[in-house]
């Protein structure tokens, strides 16, 4: 009997992460291919169901849609900042990820998208927020 993977199972994939507009994201190979535990909470959802079921040596091509990967954009997670509140010694430039502290100093990420000479505004969001990922996966075997 053909081994399938089933929630639990750990696994070895390669993949590549493919946008809309074509352009690849990331890319696993044989040198470097992705392990993880099916549940662990590691994956995102739309991943992990796309993988269960499938043998070793399989291939398939899916599109996740953002409510099973990193979620919609959310315009509330969109700040923007006075530049006289920020650091002096800080000058956040569009693209620059920075590590802030909430209120409660929890850490979290944001990425500066836009800067003018009063304020910058940065995003919350997971830079793949509200975006289908389209992935190309083989997996490589169950462990």
């Amino acid at each position: 009997m053909i081994a399938k993977v089933k929630k639990g199972d750990k696994v070895k994939v390669n993949y590549t992460l493919i946008l809309d507009n074509n352009t690849v994201i990331e890319k696993t190979d044989e040198t470097n291919p992705f392990e993880f535990t099916l549940n662990s909470g590691k994956t995102i959802p739309g991943f992990e169901q796309a993988v269960i079921g499938m043998s070793p040596g399989e291939s398939k091509s899916v599109k996740i849609p953002p409510k099973e990967a990193y979620g919609e954009h959310r315009k509330e997670l969109v700040m923007n900042i006075a530049r006289k509140d920020l650091p002096e010694d800080l000058d956040p430039q569009v693209g620059q990820q920075l590590r802030l502290e909430s209120d409660k100093h929890q850490p979290f990420i944001v990425t500066v998208t836009g800067a003018s000479e009063s304020e910058v505004i940065m995003d919350a969001n997971h830079p793949l927020a509200g975006k289908n990922l389209n992935f190309e996966i083989e997996l490589l075997e169950i462990l």
